[in-house]
């Protein structure tokens, strides 16, 4: 059982706690009493505090509303005064701009063309809101004439400020273009830079506000006497400067100068290797003419013509590019290759006409078998075929009719010069003059000089000469094998190596035809041995002047034995020359000599005969002497290399014929018939070939 004093306690522990439980509940249902009290008072106030809003709201919304209404009022109002005061000021823009537009531009561009934007404005408000407006004719009327008003000041600034070339300028230009340290120093200015800003802007505004494209034509028109006057500036100057030394340039290119293009040297006078003493090749133009043909003295003007038209040509190319870098910062983008077309026709058709005119001079000196006019057009065509390039990238985009004018030039030059090249060699064949011009002495006949110096001259312009002929498709007529890898459809796609081999094969030609018409002019001479003599010059000459130049290697590239041939040709005739002294020779030769012994009497006709046989001699060696004394040998190691064979035989044989006859008593007068000792005999002959012997 449990203990008495444990339930009590328990049980007193058990009323304490329900004491304090009980205390709780009544503090809780207390504070529940006062929540209430409150939230019924918070309901009191937020119920008054709503109606309170709701009486204010309705108050306050009214008053916004006509708040708003008057200040939506007043922009109204603020708006409409600033329309009016905007449509006031367009009755006054005529009034405000009159004077300003009567003055004109001129030192205050800026300012007239805002009068212009504001007379525009002008006119588009009264003609889309008052049509019928007499502001409006007055402001359109304004407009017009302040339109050509800039039309005028762009028409006067580009005619007081567009000038020539200077033709310094333009020798630096074409001439040092790759030599300055940067392309900016050679660049041209066509106009002051505040001039130009001028234009541009005129220009601008003509296009984008005044609907105009007139000024374009007055622009092209300006710049183009402009362009062709720098042109003409440079063809006087180097026509009045032009000199052997050269055209003077500026002191910033003098000594920087390329030689493209080139000055071509004017030909002088040269000696031909072992010919100088005899013989002097004269100008080609000199020497080629016809014999009725133009004075002598004309080549210098020739040379300074081509040398002039050459540098015309370079001008052109650099002066139509730096008019075409002008023409883009005035002219509108869509219309300057048709105003550039328009700006370079006057000069071009002038460089195209001259180009013409030497082509058409050119023809009639062919006409008239003045064969050296052809080397007029090679200096051009070379300097045109490089030029082209730079042309076509100039002329691109330009008219086809303008594109072709330079093709067709060339074209022509080259139909021109083949039929020139062609008319040579046929007229080296067929050369006519047999009689009348004749070297008396044998020396080398002028047909030859001319020949070989003509051939020279197309040293300096193989491929250009090449190209001539394979333009006109030569291959055919010289039976040239024609390489597919070589030839196109164009004329222009002929591999070089295979115009190296036309060329060769036209210089053979030449060779030919210029052998044979030798061969048949030496039979003018009715002695074999001058005869021989003269073909043996011409040839000494032609193979003397083929090794001295590359003409040699040229000709080796279809015939390689050539030079071989020359000298088996030059051979033959020295012993055709060789067989002129049988006839003295034979007199003294051994046979049918009398055999005679020592300390025996000769007989009559023994004796007879010895005398016949010195006298033969003697009269033969005089007569030859005599004749060929005045025949010539120009190449001296020519002469000397005879001279010596001939004494040689001679005095060989007659020293045989002296040694056994010389003491034998075949006359009483020995002196009459022993004329000559063997020296003696050694000088006359060492006299040969000399007329001032």
């Amino acid at each position: 059982m449990i203990p008495t004093e444990e339930v009590s306690a328990r049980r007193r522990e058990i009323e304490d706690k329900l004491k304090q439980e009980e205390e709780t509940l009544s503090f809780i249902k207390e504070s529940l009493e006062k929540s209430d009290q409150l939230t019924k008072n918070m309901v009191s106030i937020l119920s008054s505090f709503e109606s309170r809003l709701m009486k204010l709201e309705n108050s306050i919304i009214p008053v916004h509303k006509q708040t708003e209404n008057l200040q939506r009022l007043q922009e109204n109002v603020e708006k409409t005064l600033s329309c009016l005061d905007h449509v006031i000021s367009y009755y006054h823009v005529a009034k405000d701009t009159e004077k300003i537009i009567k003055e004109g531009p001129t030192g205050r561009l800026e300012e007239y063309l805002n009068c212009m934007d504001k007379i525009q404005k002008a006119v588009e408000y009264f003609q889309d809101n008052n049509p019928d407006s007499p502001e409006l004719n007055r402001v359109k009327s304004l407009f017009e004439r302040g339109k050509e008003s800039l039309e005028s000041e762009f028409r006067s600034l580009m005619t007081r400020h567009s000038k020539p070339v200077p033709p310094i300028l333009i020798l630096d230009l074409i001439s040092g273009d790759d030599e300055m340290e940067t392309q900016e120093e050679m660049s041209l200015e066509h106009l002051p830079e505040s001039v130009l800003h001028d234009i541009i802007r005129i220009s601008g505004w003509l296009v984008e506000n005044g609907r105009n494209q007139d000024f374009m034509t007055v622009y092209f028109q300006i710049r183009s006497v402009q362009l062709d006057r720098s042109i003409k500036g440079l063809k006087d100057h180097f026509r009045k400067n032009s000199s052997s030394t050269g055209v003077p340039y500026s002191p910033a290119i003098q000594n920087k100068r390329k030689d493209t293009p080139t000055k071509k040297p004017i030909k002088r006078p040269v000696l031909i290797p072992g010919h100088e003493h005899d013989l002097r090749v004269k100008h080609l133009s000199d020497t080629l003419s016809d014999k009725h043909g133009p004075a002598a003295g004309r080549d210098d003007v020739f040379d300074i013509e081509i040398d002039a038209y050459i540098h015309c040509v370079s001008a052109f190319v650099k002066l139509a590019q730096s008019e075409y870098q002008l023409l883009t910062e005035i002219v509108p983008e869509h219309h300057q290759k048709k105003t550039f077309d328009s700006l370079i026709q006057e000069s071009l058709d002038n460089l195209i006409m001259e180009g013409d005119n030497i082509v058409s001079a050119a023809r009639k000196a062919i006409i008239r078998h003045d064969y050296s006019a052809v080397l007029t057009i090679f200096p051009i065509l070379k300097h045109l075929k490089q030029m082209k390039p730079e042309f076509d990238q100039v002329l691109q985009g330009t008219a086809a009719g303008t594109k072709n004018k330079l093709p067709g030039l060339i074209t022509s030059m080259e139909t021109t010069g083949a039929r020139a090249l062609e008319e040579f060699a046929d007229n080296i064949k067929n050369d006519p003059d047999k009689e009348y011009n004749m070297p008396k002495d044998g020396t080398v006949h002028e047909l030859t000089s001319n020949a070989i110096l003509f051939l020279q001259q197309l040293l300096d312009f193989q491929e250009t000469a090449g190209a001539m002929l394979a333009s006109q498709v030569l291959g055919d007529t010289y039976n040239i094998p024609l390489d597919p890898r070589e030839t196109s459809s164009s004329a222009s796609s002929y591999s070089s190596e295979f115009s190296r081999r036309l060329l060769s094969t036209y210089i053979c030609k030449v060779l030919g035809n210029l052998q044979l018409n030798l061969l048949s002019k030496s039979k003018v001479y009715e002695d074999p041995a001058l005869s021989a003599i003269f073909l043996h010059n011409n040839y000494n000459y032609i193979l003397k002047s083929l090794e001295k130049s590359e003409l040699i290697q040229l000709v080796a590239v279809t015939q390689k034995t050539a030079e071989r041939s020359y000298r088996e040709l030059i051979e033959q005739q020295i012993q055709t020359y060789q067989r002129s002294w049988l006839k003295v020779t034979e007199h003294i030769l051994e046979r049918n000599l009398p055999v005679f012994q020592p300390g025996v009497k000769l007989k009559d006709k023994e004796r007879q005969m010895i005398k016949e046989r010195f006298k033969g001699f003697n009269d033969g060696l005089e007569e030859l002497c005599k004749i060929q004394k005045a025949w010539a040998i120009p190449d001296t190691e020519q002469r000397d290399r005879i001279r010596q064979a001939q004494k040689t035989i001679v005095k060989e044989t007659y020293g045989a014929f002296l040694n056994r006859y010389g003491n034998v008593p075949f006359t009483k007068n020995p002196e009459k018939y022993i004329k000559y000792q063997v020296d003696q005999v050694g000088e006359m002959i060492e006299k040969l070939f000399d007329t001032s012997a």
